[in-house]
């Protein structure tokens, strides 16, 4: 590979106790250099890197026990990923003010560098592993997730640690109709398409992201695209690891061995368990049979049986379990449920389930069902996102619950974990997609999706039942939304493979890839893949994105078949929200000292309030769930905002006397001048006994003079009285007639 890109840095000790090593990678464009280097930071862990792309710095550590884990078959990975508030320039909020646990978002990142790291452990590595990465300096215009894969495969790189990498991450983004790698948070703003892709030198193994309902080929590109560039930060990390001398790697035996017991187990039970995954019964069932033929063949070997032999003894079974329903897909087509590969499991929804809730659905693919709610709520719900990189207000909130009795199992309530958190943020990137935008949608909106049975592809069940009950709830979505989810199973030996539609729960953990697609009748939306072993072709892709087109609009055709559209209008005890513009000079008059006018309004009228400056203009929620009270605290806000025209008609209160006349308040905060010429029709010698403070008077507004003063008039609207009922005025001499003498002289 051509390694032109590659800077390699070596810094000389100079009385210095560390010993630096540096690569540098040249990312093209207007996008800074990232520099990664290692030696001078957290030397007392295994590996360690500080990675640097302009003022954003990312330090990564990786330790390893020596030992393995006692009784385990997996790698007890862990992989923490943490933004220290420093970095931004900010103090963490709350009463401890310090970094307390993962946000949401940190957990994403952190589940986006473990399912790019775990496919590439050894099988049989089984020791206790921890990865932390942590944000130390920010950039406000690079992103650190698309940095911080990269950083955590450098810090094993130069380690000792078994690992089959390198690999990296980058972010794909299409800008003005061209791909382009790790845009900036500006250029972001703009993209139609964008995936956090991960991958080693030869393969893929991680796709996440959204998009505006692009094509299955669109798609394809963007991950070809991508692929490119990780080749060269992979190439930078054997450079890196080249300097530093981590080229050989820990031994390990983690894993006891026993062939002979192996091929006991293979011949006393593959036939068996192949005739049971033949049979297409149900997941219970099925689980019930299968731990039936374990138990056995397991008394057949005594009692007394060491920790060893136990371990090796479920290690084994699992693997004749994995070999026949592997090979019952590629020899015969058929899966454990008796569908063929290309088969959607029956379908059954339904809508307005919950009759309190703003909108609900039901949806039951299979053996895997979500209850999902839609509430409808005001400004002051909206989710306050207080993180070090990321902090704002979020409109669009989706929690997903996976409780245990989903799937038969007994498992306390301790809040939602990481692998909720993510397969809710697969469902709300791809339903936010289709929500209609500014003042279309006034609401802030909570979808909360409830697992009842799950049996494969619940966050897809999820997105489904979502877009089910955002349509009944009234909101005006541009297309429903379906997810589907593909699986994969190959054999490298003979180069068969199956792509496999709606996988099951168990066909997700015994098949090689877990490919999530969702999307509308016009293309798609979001994705998230994750592949277990190497050499994805090309062309499988492609294929597994066209046969989830075909999954996808059978689903879709499926849900119509309950409601089609988005209802004409919301429920009937839905909340409603009424949002009107207001000039920027009236904010302060509406707030009122304190806050004083509109908690007034608020407890008198029962809606809540909102208000905030955007573009220079007052934007006002007002939200309540009758009309009585939307109407009540609009017409208090309108007769605050209002500006008095010429020649309207107002009943005004007295609010001062003065010896010309009197203050006139016509509006909230606007009084006028009633000039004691302007009372009557007749004289008036002074304002004694003409009215008091309080008093209700109906004026017209005559004039608005340069300074904003009102001018008033109540004579304006009397009856203009008879010519002999007018008040006399002083006489003037009249005029002389024609021939210049007084008309009223003698002759």
């Amino acid at each position: 590979m051509d390694a032109s890109f590659l800077r390699p840095m070596h810094h000389k000790e100079n009385n210095m106790s560390y010993n630096e090593k540096k690569v540098i990678i040249e990312m093209g464009g207007d996008l800074a250099p990232i520099e990664l280097s290692t030696g001078k930071l957290a030397k007392q862990a295994d590996g360690s890197i500080v990675l640097k792309q302009g003022a954003t710095m990312l330090l990564a550590t990786v330790v390893s026990s020596k030992e393995p884990k006692a009784g385990v078959d997996f790698l007890p990975l862990s992989v923490d990923y943490q933004e220290k508030y420093a970095a931004t320039g900010r103090i963490p909020g709350g009463f401890l003010r310090r970094e307390a646990r993962l946000s949401d978002y940190e957990i994403l990142i952190s589940r986006l560098i473990d399912r790019a790291l775990r496919p590439l452990f050894p099988d049989t590595y089984h020791a206790d592993t921890q990865v932390m990465v942590s944000l130390i300096s920010a950039d406000k215009e690079i992103m650190p997730d698309a940095l911080a894969g990269l950083a955590a495969s450098a810090a094993l790189a130069v380690s000792d640690i078994p690992f089959n990498g390198p690999i990296s991450e980058v972010r794909v983004a299409k800008v003005d109709g061209q791909l382009v790698i790790n845009p900036t948070v500006t250029a972001l703003e703009k993209a139609t398409l964008e995936f956090i892709v991960a991958g080693s030198a030869a393969d893929i193994v991680m796709v996440e992201g959204e998009a505006n309902e692009i094509s299955e080929t669109e798609m394809v590109e963007a991950i070809a695209f991508a692929h490119e560039a990780i080749k060269k930060q992979v190439a930078a990390q054997v450079e890196l690891a080249a300097q530093v001398g981590a080229t050989e790697k820990r031994a390990f035996d983690h894993e006891p061995t026993n062939p002979e017991l192996r091929d006991a187990i293979f011949a006393a039970t593959y036939d068996k368990v192949y005739e049971v995954a033949k049979s297409g019964s149900s997941k219970h069932e099925r689980t019930e049979r299968f731990a039936a033929i374990a138990e056995e063949f397991f008394v057949t070997l005594g009692e007394e049986l060491d920790e060893d032999t136990e371990f090796l003894m479920k290690k084994y079974f699992h693997d004749v379990q994995s070999d026949a329903v592997r090979n019952l897909v590629l020899n015969e087509g058929i899966r454990l449920d008796g569908r063929d590969v290309r088969t959607v499991r029956s379908i059954w929804t339904e809508v307005d389930y919950l009759p309190a809730a703003h909108g609900s659905a039901v949806f039951t693919r299979g053996e895997t069902q979500s209850l999902t709610s839609v509430t409808l709520g005001a400004k002051d719900d909206e989710q306050m996102i207080d993180g070090a990189f990321i902090h704002g207000y979020n409109r669009f909130i989706l929690h997903y619950n996976f409780p245990g009795f989903s799937t038969g199992e007994v498992r306390p309530n301790r809040g939602p974990g990481r692998r909720e958190v993510g397969h809710g943020n697969l469902a709300m990137r791809s339903l936010r997609k289709v929500l209609p935008a500014g003042e279309e949608n006034p609401y802030t909106i909570r979808i909360v999706s409830d697992i009842l049975e799950s049996n494969g592809s619940s966050s897809m069940a999820t997105v489904c039942a979502g877009s089910l009950a955002l349509m009944d709830a009234g909101v005006k979505i541009a297309s429903p939304v379906s997810g589907i989810a593909m699986g994969l199973i190959t054999d490298e030996a003979t180069g068969k493979y199956a792509i496999l539609s709606d996988i099951l729960g168990d066909e997700d953990h015994l098949g090689d890839m877990d490919f999530k697609v969702t999307g509308t009748s016009k293309g798609i939306v979001g994705c998230q893949m994750d592949l277990k072993i190497n050499g994805l072709k090309w062309e499988v892709l492609t294929q597994a994105l066209d046969q989830a087109k075909e999954a996808r609009l059978h689903i879709l055709g499926e849900m119509e078949k309950t409601i089609q559209q988005p209802r004409e209008d919301y429920k009937p005890h839905a909340p409603r929200i009424v949002q009107i513009s207001i000039d920027k000079e009236f904010i302060g008059a509406v707030i009122g000292p304190g806050g004083k006018v509109i908690q007034e309004m608020q407890r008198e009228t029962g809606a809540t309030i909102s208000i905030e400056e955007v573009d220079n203009q007052g934007i006002v929620q007002v939200f309540a769930d009758n009309k009585a009270s939307i109407d009540d605290a609009l017409g208090r806000i309108k007769a605050i905002t209002a500006k008095p025209e010429v020649g309207a008609i107002y009943e005004g209160k007295v609010r001062s006397i003065m010896p010309f006349g009197a203050f006139v308040e016509i509006m909230p905060g606007k009084d006028g001048l009633l000039h004691i010429s302007e009372i009557d029709w007749k004289r008036l010698e002074n304002m004694d006994g003409v009215f008091k403070e309080g008093d209700m008077v109906t004026v017209k507004l005559l004039d608005v003079d340069r300074q904003g003063k009102l001018k008033l008039s109540r004579k304006a609207l009397l009856p203009r009285p008879p010519r002999e009922d007018r008040p006399q005025r002083e006489r003037r001499p009249e005029k002389s007639g024609p021939e210049g003498e007084n008309s009223n002289s003698e002759s």
